[in-house]
């Protein structure tokens, strides 16, 4: 994947948020951002309830997180602090977030990579980026 220079990276899973920006002109280099904190919602979208399919309530806190990094993500684009946006999330939760993106935030979103990759190094993240 070609991602711009100044695109905004966001690595995201159920309980924590990374943020880069890329510094390189033609391969990515990332530099670390300060993650902005995360106000989570009291739950993620209606209708999950603790079930046998949903044991516990770890499910709703994680989709609780997405829906607070996707409206931080979302007053984000709103203020114009990025033109362009890459996200790598876990699979559940990159299917949280994409219930509650904006439109303005949409239409800055250049890519989306379902990897959890929080835990992961710069290195192994600019990897997936390029084998995206």
């Amino acid at each position: 994947m070609i991602l711009p220079k100044g695109a905004m990276v966001a690595v995201v899973d159920g309980e924590k948020l990374v943020m880069f920006k890329n510094t390189g002109d033609h391969e990515p280099q990332l530099s670390a951002l300060e993650a902005p904190a995360i106000a989570a919602a009291a739950a993620g979208s209606t209708g999950h309830q603790s079930s046998a399919a949903n044991p516990d309530d770890s499910t709703r806190a994680e989709d609780g997180f997405a829906v607070g990094v996707a409206t931080m993500l979302n007053a984000q684009a709103l203020s114009g602090d990025f033109d362009h946006l890459l996200v790598i999330a876990a699979p559940k939760t990159l299917g949280e977030l994409r219930k509650h993106w904006g439109k303005p935030l949409h239409a800055k979103l250049i890519g989306e990579i379902a990897k959890d990759l929080t835990g992961h190094t710069t290195d192994q993240i600019v990897t997936a980026i390029d084998n995206a």
